[in-house]
């Protein structure tokens, strides 16, 4: 039974969708102006294993992410560089899927922007004033927080308390400071949209509502996005959607953590920020995954290049089995082992177990690698004359298929692991044929020498009675 911590109420709560065997997602996306930065990694990741984890589970996931493709910082860049808003959404809508392929997150079934559903986002807007919680000011409108009497439900914030204006932009135009803008009158060298109120475009909040409800109807499961979401953005959503409905917006609300630099929260200000194109050039996409998946996604992670290192280290120590499986003998009537037995059929259950608990995936990775050492010592106790059994091979990776179709991890081949891209596997292999032919002629000083030349060029060898193995040092 899945259980799913709801922001909304603050508790963990039974998953039951709206339709049977059917379930909507909406997560915000994000702003199309620049690279991706390891928060939205982290994001990305998030919700990616929890919609891999619904389909696993048997749902029908429809699983919608948006691009918001204008704003004031696009227009800001837009402007700095002489070229259209399209143009710079469009570059960074290129480089965002650039880095979601590396990460290996799978493609939502919908992914509107925001530009092509102005029109949704009018009617939404004249809804909203036709009943009297929108008002507008000189071509900007602006929704009367103090009229729906929820504000604050998802945020747990006080509106009188909110009043004092600490963290809301003064505005003269406004009836009240709270008050938030559905559509902006547009200024020089801006996207406009014709509308009831003159040349404008939609304010932030808007569009999430506009295209959520578009494609999963006026109440729908599940809502996401990062932690920063909760207050203003998704506290809004919510005012102005089940204002012009009447109808509870979404069932459940996940957010997911910070990524923190040295306690502190990544930020360009303080000179504490990384892109995730900056982590890839050092770190493979698996690796900077499986490092994200290490920390409950509700959890603030702490991000390190150490932290990143022991998850490739892990991620070694997994397909290093990997190859060892591939290189021994097994066999159909071979030896009995009770406790492997056991454990490599409970798997599944147990993985399954761990993801029940909120999306529990370092604990369903722990189970993983407890199955590993368990497999790892029954292997060891394999003496002369034994071969171990084949069906254990074979049915732990069955259940790693399925597990890795969830995690997004552990599904490269274990010489893909070992042997990047950017090797030559032919010089290698030459080499240490080279090195075979020194041995047998007893000439343990070449064979030296080809060994420290090929280590110096990051290339393992690890010689067995019948053949010498290769792996680049990761």
């Amino acid at each position: 039974m899945l259980k799913i911590y709801n922001t909304l109420g603050k508790r963990l709560e039974e998953f039951k969708p709206i339709k049977n065997g059917k379930v909507g997602m909406y997560v915000c996306g994000v702003t199309v102006y620049d690279n991706c930065h390891i928060g939205h990694a982290r994001s990305a990741v998030a919700f990616d294993v929890m919609y891999r984890y619904l389909k696993f589970k048997g749902y029908d996931v429809t699983f919608v992410k948006n691009f918001t493709d204008v704003d004031d910082k696009i227009i800001n860049r837009a402007n700095e560089e002489g070229v259209s808003c399209n143009e710079i959404a469009q570059r960074y809508i290129g480089e965002y899927y650039k880095d979601m392929y590396r990460l290996n997150i799978a493609k939502p079934e919908v992914e509107p922007k925001a530009t092509e559903h102005i029109n949704e986002i009018i009617e939404l807007v004249r809804k909203l004033q036709d009943m009297g919680y929108a008002y507008e000011v000189n071509g900007d409108v602006y929704y009367r927080v103090e009229k729906f009497k929820d504000y604050g439900k998802l945020s747990g914030k006080n509106i009188d308390e909110l009043k004092s204006g600490a963290r809301v932009e003064i505005n003269d135009k406004k009836e009240n400071p709270l008050d938030f803008a559905l559509w902006k009158r547009s200024k020089e060298n801006e996207p406009k949209w014709k509308s009831p109120w003159g040349e404008g475009r939609p304010g932030w909040h808007i569009e999430c509502s506009a295209m959520s409800m578009k494609y999963l109807g006026e109440s729908f499961d599940i809502h996401g996005g990062g932690e920063d979401l909760i207050f203003p953005h998704h506290e809004n959503e919510i005012a102005q959607s089940e204002a012009a409905t009447g109808k509870p917006f979404a069932r459940y609300w996940i957010h997911n953590g910070f990524v923190r630099i040295n306690k502190e929260k990544m930020s360009k200000s303080l000179g504490n920020f990384f892109t995730i194109k900056d982590i890839l050039k050092k770190y493979d996409g698996q690796t900077l995954r499986y490092f994200l998946l290490l920390t409950h996604y509700r959890s603030p992670i702490d991000f390190s290049f150490e932290g990143l290192d022991a998850a490739k280290e892990a991620l070694n120590r997994y397909y290093n089995f990997i190859q060892r499986l591939e290189d021994t003998e097994f066999e159909k009537n071979g030896k009995v082992d009770e406790l492997l037995e056991k454990r490599l059929k409970d798997l599944l259950a147990r993985f399954e177990e761990a993801m029940d608990e909120d999306f529990n995936a370092p604990k369903a990775i722990g189970e993983v690698f407890s199955v590993i050492k368990t497999f790892n010592q029954y292997l060891d106790s394999i003496t002369e004359g034994d071969k171990p059994k084949k069906a254990y091979k074979e049915t732990f990776l069955e259940s790693m298929n399925k597990i890795k179709s969830v995690l997004g991890v552990f599904d490269t081949s274990s010489a893909s692991w070992f042997i990047p891209e950017g090797i030559d596997v032919d010089w290698v292999e030459e080499r240490i044929k080279q090195r075979a032919l020194a041995r047998k002629n007893k000439d343990y000083e070449t064979a030296d020498k080809i060994r420290d030349e090929l280590n110096g060029k990051g290339i393992i060898l690890e010689d067995a009675k019948e053949y010498t193995r290769w792996k680049v040092k990761r």
